[in-house]
């Protein structure tokens, strides 16, 4: 790790400080929200939610960062083979490395934590350090998978991988446990849920968990499908070059999309649930102040995905550069590129949200709210599709250097 450190570049320490601090973020946020949850105060709760959507698309953040860090230490990479190093051992320093930055953060924001909340419980701290620190290895180990170091310098390995049946199923699982507890309270039968309203508040995570991760994993089918479409109707250039680009590879997208798909779903299904209650407006106001910030942290990861996505399209976009094609061209690829990803991956995700809100309280949602349920739902999609288009028109100057014409050596 001190030979792979050595030398590092400005934008290499500064990956390094986005991953540390990403982490010490989500530390400080999760001791935070777990320290506010009070099921008999829906207040208490509400902010917790709040607190713990910052903390999810920090951790996206990160693990962008990550898989980005994998694809530009080539040189020092590269020196490690020659040392010896197997591609396993190259790996496992990913992995050390993904580890070590996310314990040194997280470090950091626990003694925040402790600092500011001295009269607070502590049982939590130790569990989220323990976590955190595990998912930086794990992200380090997975960001590594897809590059394959080699004396002669780098190579990335991207398996390309289209909609599978079981992130259907994840979607179908998620909602059962969601559903199925509050029918059993609400519903005929009366069955009590085990561990009374704590049972209650777990299954609900977890069924939101996997609807998020299957939601995540199944509008793959749905990219293909539009970006199949919008290839069929291109009327220029730009567009088909980015509709097959899409097509070829839409899991990919639905995974760097996943961040702004889940700002989208709770901002839906916040404004649902709004619709629905008026009280704690205080609350209401900080869950939408938390998503706003979510939402500028998801347009951070799509810029770390659009510069991942550059490197492994560099000889191609350097060779269209050399046959003539104008940078401006290439530049509305990567906005159509953006649109056609983006649309269908924002739409769904803001129909499950408040769908995931209005079914189980249906026999108490009015009609008269659901103008504003609907409302918000396609005004949170538009945010979602604008701030990836604008993200794509942030990344000229990303694509600028990728088509330099040393990238055509071999």
């Amino acid at each position: 790790m001190r030979m792979l450190n050595r030398g590092r570049s400005r934008t290499e320490r500064v990956r390094a400080l986005l991953v540390a601090a990403g982490a010490g973020a989500a530390t400080l946020l999760i001791c935070t929200a777990v320290s506010l949850v009070d099921t008999r105060n829906e207040g208490s709760s509400l902010t917790a939610l709040a607190l713990t959507l910052l903390a999810l698309p920090v951790a996206g953040l990160v693990h962008q960062a990550n898989r980005l860090a994998s694809a530009t230490r080539e040189r020092r990479l590269a020196g490690l083979r020659l040392a010896g190093a197997t591609p396993r051992d190259v790996r496992l320093l990913s992995a050390l490395e993904g580890g070590w930055l996310a314990l040194s953060g997280s470090l950091a924001g626990a003694l925040i934590y402790l600092i500011t909340h001295l009269s607070g419980p502590m049982v939590q701290v130790p569990v989220v350090l323990i976590l955190v620190t595990l998912s930086g290895v794990v992200s380090g180990a997975r960001a590594g998978r897809h590059v394959i170091s080699s004396p002669l310098g780098l190579v990335r390995r991207s398996r390309l991988r289209g909609p599978r049946k079981t992130d259907l199923l994840l979607t179908v699982a998620g909602v059962g446990l969601v559903v199925l507890p509050l029918l059993m309270t609400k519903g005929y039968f009366r069955i009590p849920v085990p561990f009374g309203g704590y049972g209650l508040a777990v299954s609900m995570a977890a069924g939101l968990v996997l609807v998020l991760f299957g939601v995540t994993l199944a509008t793959t089918w749905l990219i293909r499908l539009y970006a199949r479409r919008a290839g069929r109707r291109a009327r220029s250039p730009e567009m088909l070059l980015a509709a097959r680009l899409v097509e070829a590879d839409p899991r990919a997208w639905a995974r760097a999309l996943s961040v702004v798909s889940l700002t989208v779903f709770f901002a839906a299904a916040a404004g649902a649930q709004q619709a629905g209650v008026g009280a704690y407006w205080h609350a209401h106001a900080l869950v939408d102040l938390a998503l706003l910030v979510a939402l500028v942290t998801s347009a951070v990861a799509l810029v770390v995905h659009q510069a991942e996505e550059l490197i492994d399209h560099q000889r191609s976009f350097a060779a269209l550069a050399a046959s003539g094609v104008p940078e401006r061209a290439l530049g509305a690829v990567l906005v159509r590129q953006a649109f056609v990803a983006a649309l269908p991956v924002c739409a769904v995700a803001a129909l499950v949200g408040t769908l995931a809100v209005i079914l189980p309280l249906g026999d108490i949602y009015q009609v008269r709210w659901l103008g504003w349920a609907g409302a918000r739902a396609v005004a949170v999609a538009g945010i979602g599709v604008l701030a990836a288009v604008l993200v794509a028109l942030a990344a000229r100057p990303l694509l600028r250097g990728a088509l330099r014409l040393d990238k055509l050596r071999a």
